[in-house]
């Protein structure tokens, strides 16, 4: 996950990502550095949610100058991933195994906001969906994910 880059610069690290999501939404650590670079913002967490902002501009833009496809992507695949993490227990860690997304209307220029929950979530496989808005409330994207939890020696690392 993203946040471990943040982590490793703070020397009481937390002792699960739960913990470590809820610090970067209060701001006591910084965003992950794909947050920084593409632009976007946690804004909510919490159990098996979350919600990630972005103020979509021309740096965003694709050849034909609407939003390029990946930042909706990204800001999907951030809000369903820190949904699926924030039900993390200590040790584990997770794995995005499919990721699909339907495009339902173009954007140039609007604050988006992805709202990301877990839908279900099972031992091993959780299943998350995500739908992105614009900032008049219609829905631009839709977008499902199938995630595996990782534990042991496979979450080590991660």
């Amino acid at each position: 996950m993203a946040a471990k880059a943040s982590i490793a610069k703070d020397g009481n690290k937390p002792k699960n990502v739960p913990e470590i999501l809820k610090r970067i939404q209060s701001g006591e650590l910084p965003q992950p550095p794909i947050a920084r670079l593409i632009g976007f913002e946690l804004t909510e967490v919490s159990e098996g949610r979350a919600t990630v902002t972005i103020e979509a501009g021309p740096q965003h833009a694709n050849p034909m100058g609407t939003l390029h496809g990946g930042i909706l992507c990204d800001i999907g695949d951030a809000a369903m991933g820190i949904a699926y993490a924030s039900t993390l227990a200590e040790g584990e860690s997770f794995t995005t195994l499919e990721l699909k997304i339907n495009y339902l209307k173009p954007v140039w220029n609007a604050k988006l906001v992805a709202e990301g929950r877990v839908v279900k979530r099972g031992r091993t496989v959780g299943l998350t969906d995500c739908n992105v808005y614009d900032d008049k409330g219609k829905l631009v994207a839709f977008l499902t994910s199938t995630c595996m939890t990782l534990r042991g020696e496979m979450a080590e690392g991660r």
